[in-house]
């Protein structure tokens, strides 16, 4: 049997498990299965179907065995952040996570600087302030007593529940730890201060173990179940976005990318955390990356939209292709018409059209009207909300960055990439689209010594895969267009 390493992403919307192995020299994935990962409302509460999830994650070890014929080398899962599963003193699954767009937790956002400041909280941890993160929900889970803390033993990152479901063994892996706004960027360890604050015991919160660590093996009942061998169970770095920067192709030190998906996450790779009153005030965040790295991220939102969008215009009619929102675009006719893609109002779901048409009513611009100016207006907003940020990233590091990286699902937006690279006026390279997956990959091919280091690991992929350049338009309309943004948002 071919030897592989069996990689999970999981998304906000969907997951998928790919084999990854080295042929000829060159990284090769493929995949052995794709699944729904659909949040359920139940009461008017948002939760992860958290079983359907293990259910599929135990449906690609099936198949990778039994239909795709690999001797599976190890295991790894990245998935979205933040979000957490709570086990009782028998170790059980209290119940279903939360989902973080969760609507009880956007009152605990405002409440929680009322227990810390939010300069308190940054400079503990190096972690931008948004209503999603793990400490505003659990915040929000004590004030309104929905959770007895007292009768856990253990809080679990999406990742380490699916870990623990398959080898009993409970860690806590540093990067995606990071995202909680709960580890001390100094320390790298639990913040005791800010769990006391907020009224959640340190004891429930397991040791936190880098990326590349073998965990444990799978459970001989699931081996059993499966028909498989117990093989090794390891850590990657299991945020997704983490596992995506592992996977941008570049032999450069200083570097700077776009995970474009869901979310737009723009940043660069960094040694130190760069924590200050400026990089608080930007709201620029300092998240864990692979071997001692950091990720200096600025969380924008990103596809999100569009698929809120799509999403509403299917309730009319049947499936809309994502070519066919492209042609939209392309016969749009509006100008000049903006929206700040980060404004609150865009981050639940429901009728997302009518609230980008009443953004512009509320800031007395033209209202689109057609989805072709419905959406030019949306891309052309995230496009030059990513130039803002790069500008203000480069005066953080005190670095330029010659072209941008674009990974992710969303580069197969061509037209995305292509406003990028005209409102950065620098080019834009693209792949690969399953960049989480692959970094997943050369992690766990990295730690059982399939590949040397991790520069080795993006070499090999920068030559095993096709990377697309696009460069910007020469005419200068962009750097008015910019200017003018920049006045419209009040940036």
């Amino acid at each position: 049997m071919k030897q592989a390493v069996l990689a999970y992403d999981l998304g906000a919307s969907g997951g998928k498990a790919f084999a990854g192995c080295i042929e000829n020299g060159r990284l090769k994935s493929e995949e052995v299965l794709r699944f729904p990962n659909l949040p359920v409302r139940i009461n008017g509460q948002l939760y992860w179907n958290i079983l359907s999830l293990y259910e599929n994650v135990k449906a690609g070890i099936q198949a990778i065995y039994h239909t795709h014929g690999y001797d599976v080398i190890s295991i790894g899962i990245d998935s979205w952040a933040v979000d957490f599963g709570l086990l009782d003193k028998k170790g059980e699954l209290v119940r279903n996570p939360y989902h973080y767009r969760n609507a009880i937790f956007a009152e605990g956002f405002s409440t929680l600087f009322e227990v810390l400041t939010r300069q308190e909280i940054y400079m503990k941890t190096g972690i931008q302030c948004m209503p999603i993160n793990t400490s505003v929900q659990l915040h929000a889970l004590v004030k309104e007593r929905r959770v007895e803390f007292d009768q856990l033993r253990d809080v679990l990152m999406i990742p380490d529940l699916l870990r623990y479901f398959l080898t009993g063994e409970k860690q806590t892996e540093f990067t995606n730890a990071t995202t909680t706004q709960l580890i001390n960027v100094t320390t790298k360890t639990w913040d005791e201060e800010i769990l006391s604050s907020i009224g959640v015991p340190r004891q429930i919160f397991q040791p936190v173990i880098p990326p590349g660590t073998h965990v444990g093996t799978l459970q001989a009942e699931v081996a059993k179940e499966l028909n498989v061998p117990a093989f090794s169970v390891t850590t990657v770095a299991e945020h997704d976005t983490a596992s995506a920067v592992v996977a941008v192709p570049t032999k450069e030190e200083d570097f700077a990318y776009i995970s474009s998906g869901t979310w737009s996450l723009l940043g660069t790779e960094i040694k130190v955390p760069i924590v200050n009153d400026e990089s608080m005030a930007i709201n620029f965040t300092n998240e864990g990356g692979y071997k001692d790295t950091y990720r200096f991220i600025k969380n924008i939102m990103g596809l999100w939209i569009i698929q809120q969008c799509k999403a509403f215009w299917e309730k009319d009619r049947n499936s809309i292709a994502y070519d066919e929102l492209n042609q939209w675009v392309e016969q749009a006719s509006i100008r000049n018409v903006w929206i700040d893609p980060d404004a609150p109002v865009f981050l639940q779901p429901d009728d997302m059209p009518e609230k980008i048409k009443q953004y512009c009513r509320d800031t007395e611009q033209t209202v689109p009207n057609t989805h072709g100016d419905i959406l030019f207006v949306v891309l052309e907003s995230l496009a030059l909300k990513y130039a803002y940020y790069l500008n203000k990233m480069e005066r953080l590091t005190g670095k330029h960055y010659d072209k941008l990286h674009m990974v992710g699902g969303g580069i197969q937006n061509h037209l995305l990439c292509q406003f990028t690279a005209n409102a950065i006026r620098r080019p834009v390279v693209t792949g690969p689209q399953e960049a989480s997956a692959f970094g997943n990959i050369i992690v766990q091919l990295i730690t059982n010594g399939k590949i040397e280091n991790l520069r080795e690991g993006r070499r090999m992929l920068s030559e095993s895969i096709t990377l697309q350049e696009y460069v910007p338009n020469k005419n200068e309309e962009w750097e008015a267009t910019y200017h003018q943004f920049l006045e419209r948002l009040h940036l």
